[in-house]
Formats: structure tokens, sequence, C-alpha cells
């Protein structure tokens, strides 16, 4: 999820953590089965440098985990605690952000599928009375980000701080600014109360209150919520016991890395102080970005989603058909479907959705049978923010296309 969460600061631990093949001792190999296992150890040598170069711009920790016919690639660096400086684990849960998006999406077309809603229906068939000119944006809009509508959780003058003052950003944290909860009804009203963007279907503007709607959508559709439709559509099915939808709770359960918000009070290193944002509530995020997971679920309903397994290929052909995300009059190597977007790499466009939570940032894509997921506990001040994210991107290249670029020119983050 795209929302502003404060400065990002150096980290000077690092831990290195990796899960790969294992080979046994025996008789001598042939050659082909020698050269593929050279070219394993060159590739995992070099993802592991691609995932580290996130950690040496700064972030707390990073995680990653590689899947594909060749089997599975885990790798972590970094502490998942600056207090204990305790290794981070590759198998522990983290705040999923906007990859949430996907799911509410993956949900809203099986219920398309099974005639229980229309793409073009208006939003004032399911939500009478909800939002201003209902009638004329479509729940397709709403999945693609076209509405118009304006974001409470993003611009200023809505629902948080818009400061980089770090006395001010303190003073809101330390009044619980992160742990109180906030309605979808609230983030609704928020942006309904603000005129819009633009009129629906005009152009593409990442907002969460879309993804809040849709949520309301499949409640109203369906008589459960978003978080129980969910789950018995998607989590429960795939066997993916390790997310989950925290609703009011504002903890992780089990294993995790700890979220940090940087808060810069001078020029210098020492005037930089990392307040510990792991425990926030998530309810302002709703069915736009609550999900907390892991990497190996994670690519787990990455694998059945884009192998077919949850949709029809006319609803995949529908999600994967992508409008331009543009920043005001610059392109920008992100394109946008239903749910799911379209990043441009060196060797080709990828699927997926990043996602960013005050102290967590995520990615998830794929590309064939292979499927890439990634967790960073980032910290720093915004030039750190940046770099950071341009290691994330870098690391996507690596993955993917097996020629790290030092972070290149691939920002892979909508909003």
């Amino acid at each position: 999820m795209a929302r502003r969460t404060g400065s990002l600061t150096v980290v000077a631990a690092v831990c290195l953590v990796l899960a790969g093949p294992v080979v046994s001792a025996g008789a001598a190999e042939p050659p082909a089965a020698v050269a593929a296992e050279n070219a394993a150890r060159t590739a995992n040598a070099a993802r592991t440098a691609a995932l580290r170069a996130v950690t040496d711009a700064g972030a707390a920790a990073a995680i990653a985990e590689v899947r594909d016919e060749n089997g599975v690639w885990r790798a972590g660096t970094g502490v998942a605690d600056l207090a204990t400086g305790a290794p981070v684990r590759v198998d522990g849960r983290f705040r999923a952000g906007s990859i949430t998006k996907t799911f509410t999406a993956t949900t809203v077309l099986q219920l398309v599928g099974e005639g229980r809603l229309g793409l073009d229906d208006p939003v004032e068939r399911h939500l009478p009375g909800l939002v201003p000119n209902g009638g004329r944006i479509t729940v397709r809009q709403l999945l693609n980000h076209s509405s118009g509508l304006w974001d409470p959780t993003n611009e200023p003058g809505g629902l948080f701080p818009h400061t980089t003052d770090p006395v001010e950003i303190r003073n809101w944290l330390d009044q619980g600014g992160l742990t109180r909860s906030i309605t979808p009804a609230q983030v609704v009203a928020a942006s309904v109360a603000h005129a819009p963007n633009f009129p629906p279907g005009a152009r593409f503007s990442y907002s969460n209150v879309n993804y809040t709607l849709l949520g309301m959508i499949i409640e109203r559709a369906t008589g459960r919520s978003y978080a129980q439709e969910i789950t018995a559509r998607i989590l429960r099915p795939l066997g993916m016991t390790a997310t989950y939808f925290p609703g009011t709770a504002t903890d992780i359960r089990g294993p995790h890395a700890h979220g940090y918000w940087t808060l810069a009070e001078g020029p210098a290193p020492e005037d930089r102080s990392d307040r510990d944002v792991t425990v926030e509530s998530v309810t302002w995020a709703n069915s736009a970005g609550e999900l907390i997971s892991t990497l190996s679920d994670l690519n787990r309903f990455h694998r059945a989603l884009l192998g077919g397994r949850l949709l029809s290929p006319e609803l995949m052909q529908q999600m994967t058909t992508t409008i331009p995300a543009q920043s005001g009059d610059v392109p920008v190597t992100l394109s946008y479907g239903l749910g799911l977007a379209r990043l441009e790499l060196s060797c080709g466009p990828v699927y997926g959705h990043d996602g960013g939570m005050p102290g967590f940032s995520s990615q998830l894509w794929s590309k064939g049978d292979r499927q890439v997921a990634m967790s960073v506990t980032s910290r720093g001040d915004q030039a750190q923010a940046v770099q950071q994210l341009l290691a994330q991107g870098g690391f996507l290249e690596e993955a993917f296309c097996g020629k790290h670029q030092g972070g290149g020119e691939v920002r892979p983050k909508l909003g």
C-alpha cells in the first residue's frame, strides 16, 4: 500500500540466512549436471548480493523467496529487532499492505464469474446512496483505480498527518495515532467529503478507498465480510495457514520482523531515532491492505492465481488488461489491471503488486512459472527510502532476468 509513512535510516548489522538445494557427496557427476550446479550457485550468489543491496541502502532487514521449476530459494539479510540484534527469519510474518488488493480483486472477480456482480455494475446498485455520483462509477473503475475518488489515506488533509516535522510526528505517535481504529465507513466518508480528482474513467489515480468500497460490495453481495469470503475462497483452499486478517488486533502473531519509523531531528546520524511501529492498527487499510502473510504463502497464492486455479481464462484476461499508471505527465514502468499490476523489466513484463504499511514494504510478482515474494523493513531518510526502493527493483531484475543492475531505473511502487 502506498502511504507516506515518514522518513526511513541506516542499519549496520547484517546477517545472511540462506535456504537452497543441498548437494550430497558421491560419484562424479556428469558434465551437464556440474554445469547446472555451477550456474545455480552463480545465480544464488547474485540473488544474495542483490538482496544485501537493500540493507546496504539502509533497510533494517530484507527477506525474499524465489519459487520456480528448479525449486525454492530463500534468503534474509539484516536484523528482525534493532533492540536485540536478532537475525531476520525468512519464515516470519509481515504486513503485506496493498498485496491485499489482489486477494480482494480475485474474490470480486469470482463473484463476477458466479453472476452475483458485474464489472460494469454501478456502485450505486450495490451501495445505494453511499457515494455521490455512484451511478457513474463502475466496479471495474474501482478495481483499476480509475474512479477518480479522492484518497483520504494518502492525501494532505486526510486521515493522517501530512508532515515531516519530527516533533509533530512524535506527538501524533505518542497520542496513539497509529493504534486508533478507523472503520471502512469512516474512510469512505472522508473520501466523499472531498471533491473527486476527475470524472470516472478519465485516467488512473491510485486510491485505497476504491478497495474499501470493493470490500463493502463483497459483504453486500455475499452477506459475509470480505475477510470471511477471502479466507473461505482463497486462504483455506490453498492451505495458506500463516496468512490472516488481523481486524482490530494491533500485533503480528508468531515470528516477525519489527517495523520502524525514523524521526530525523537534524542532519547528523545521531539526530535520528528509530521508532518501533510494529504494533499498529490497520483497520484503516481494511480490504485495501490489512493482510498479514509470509513469503511462502504469498508465492503459493500467486502460483494458484496466475496458474489459472482461481479464475477462468476469461476473467484472468480481464484482470491482466491494464491501463497506464502515470504520475503527472511522466510515464512509469507500471500499468494497472484489476488488482494486478504489470511491471516492465529488462527481460519483459511481470505481473503482481507491491505493498507498504508503516514500517513494512513488500513485493509479489510472477513471470511464467516463477514467483518472487519479498518483504523489507525500511528505515532512514527520504533519499535512503528511494535507494531502498531502487534496490528492491534491482533484486527483481536479478530474480527474473538474471542481470543485476544495481537498482537501475525499476521502481516497483504504486501510488
